[in-house]
């Protein structure tokens, strides 16, 4: 049974829109699930402005998971990690303890083209709030893929449908990106106590609902769920294991708010290592006066 219909909202972040569906209203999650933007679609021309560019900011308490169906971005962190994604492919990075990142459009600046993809972040149990950060990359041909009836599956993190992704997940999760032919019908098992259907692209209809791009249904426990495409449709799946409340404030995502406070602090006093490579450059905390000019950028 459908318990939640949300609506993306659509965010200019200077010169790139993005549609955002989580956080919604009253902190609710999906399993872990804290944060689910849709980036684009959008079309770039070559030699676009670089204030389109993710410059670089912190997290704490975190994973981030990018994932692109078009597009190429680079990930540079303060962990020393210099990484291109292109679609299909999974960047991972927990932020544990705290973590700084940029994301460029270096190529798509280069050569011109589409971007579209989603970010999630994930929040972290309690017990591995701290972690040491770190970044992982994985191929596209690394992850469980599944053809027939109309589908094309792919198990992007944790464990769904007999399957298991090699993406380290810190609390028990699945998260797939189904591919439809319009008229075919894949099912959603009750693996999970949350789970979210949102439709990246098309139509698609569960229970005599028809839902659109840019909405994501929330789904009552124990049901299976029948997702019918009416139109050749994309579909991101996701959820898990409820990790309990979480508080969220810009960038940071915390058990405590005091915690949450600290971040701020270091943040702002300038205690957090910028990413290696891209230390010129940063967003400082929302009402915070913009840094200074830099007469190398």
């Amino acid at each position: 049974m459908i318990e939640l219909v949300i609506d993306q909202r659509r965010r200019d972040l200077g010169g790139f829109e993005v549609g955002r569906v989580l956080p919604h209203h009253g902190g609710k999650m999906v399993g872990p699930f804290i944060f689910f933007d849709h980036m684009g679609p959008a079309e770039f021309q070559a030699g676009f402005p670089r204030d389109v560019d993710v410059r670089p900011h912190p997290h704490i308490g975190l994973s981030t998971l990018s994932y692109l169906f078009e597009g190429e971005m680079t990930h540079r962190d303060s962990t020393g990690a210099h990484q291109a994604i292109r679609p299909g492919e999974v960047n991972w990075m927990t932020a544990g303890s705290g973590v700084t990142h940029s994301e460029r459009f270096e190529t798509l600046r280069a050569a011109g083209g589409r971007m579209n993809g989603i970010q999630t972040w994930l929040a972290l149990p309690e017990s591995d709030e701290e972690t040491a950060p770190w970044f992982a990359h994985y191929a596209g041909e690394d992850l469980p893929t599944y053809e027939g009836g109309g589908m094309w599956a792919r198990l992007i993190a944790g464990e769904a449908f007999g399957a298991k992704s090699p993406v380290k997940a810190y609390s028990p999760l699945f998260y797939v990106h189904w591919r439809l032919d319009a008229g075919a019908t894949a099912e959603l098992r009750p693996e999970y106590p949350e789970r979210a259907a949102y439709v990246a692209q098309g139509v698609v209809e569960i229970e005599g609902r028809q839902l659109h791009e840019g909405q994501m249904a929330l789904f009552a426990p124990g049901d299976t769920i029948a997702v019918t495409a009416v139109t050749p449709a994309i579909v991101m799946l996701l959820g898990g294991e409820p990790l309990g409340e979480r508080f969220i404030e810009w960038n940071f995502v915390a058990s405590s708010k005091g915690r949450i406070e600290q971040a701020k602090a270091d943040w702002r006093a300038g205690r957090m290592k910028l990413p290696v490579g891209d230390d010129k450059e940063f967003i400082p905390l929302p009402g915070d006066p913009p840094p200074p000019p830099n007469p190398m950028s």
